[in-house]
């Protein structure tokens, strides 16, 4: 069965998220480090991990496999996700792929190069409002018909 797992600590579409995966009466695990209530949805529950760099990204990586969907904006994490087999989204609703990961990465990097070098380029990213959302919806039901296809 097709498993949406959620990187919850800093996640804008948990709620977005759980409507499609009740729809699709699918399971939903959001994963953090702690903070998030339990939810009373029976389709979604919660995994916390422990404290420490990277500990729920680990958990992500090494449960996800073929068929499953990962909504993650971590980079490293989708790398790993989708080199599992996983289908991932990012919450502004671009879909990863392992054919478009490897540019992610080094513009990740080069990013991070280059906000280490320059402190005026800290914190400029976009807002996230309905059309964010709106592509996330739209993002999450292909492709998670499309894993459903793979199970």
């Amino acid at each position: 069965m097709t498993t949406l797992y959620i990187d919850a600590d800093a996640c804008p579409v948990k709620a977005e998220a759980e409507r499609v995966a009740t729809r699709l009466r699918l399971p939903m695990v959001l994963v953090c480090n702690g903070g998030l209530r339990p939810s009373a949805n029976p389709f979604v529950s919660l995994r916390i991990v422990p404290d420490g760099p990277d500990e729920a990204d680990k958990w992500i990586a090494a449960e996800c496999g073929p068929g499953d969907v990962v909504v993650t904006s971590d980079i490293p994490l989708a790398d790993r996700c989708l080199k599992a087999g996983a289908q991932v989204v990012q919450p502004d609703g671009e879909v990863l792929t392992l054919a478009n990961i490897g540019g992610r990465l080094a513009t990740r990097d080069l990013m991070q190069d280059l906000r280490a070098s320059d402190p005026f380029l800290q914190g400029r990213g976009g807002g996230f409002g309905k059309a964010e959302r709106a592509r996330f919806l739209q993002s999450l039901d292909r492709v998670m018909a499309a894993a459903q296809r793979v199970r």
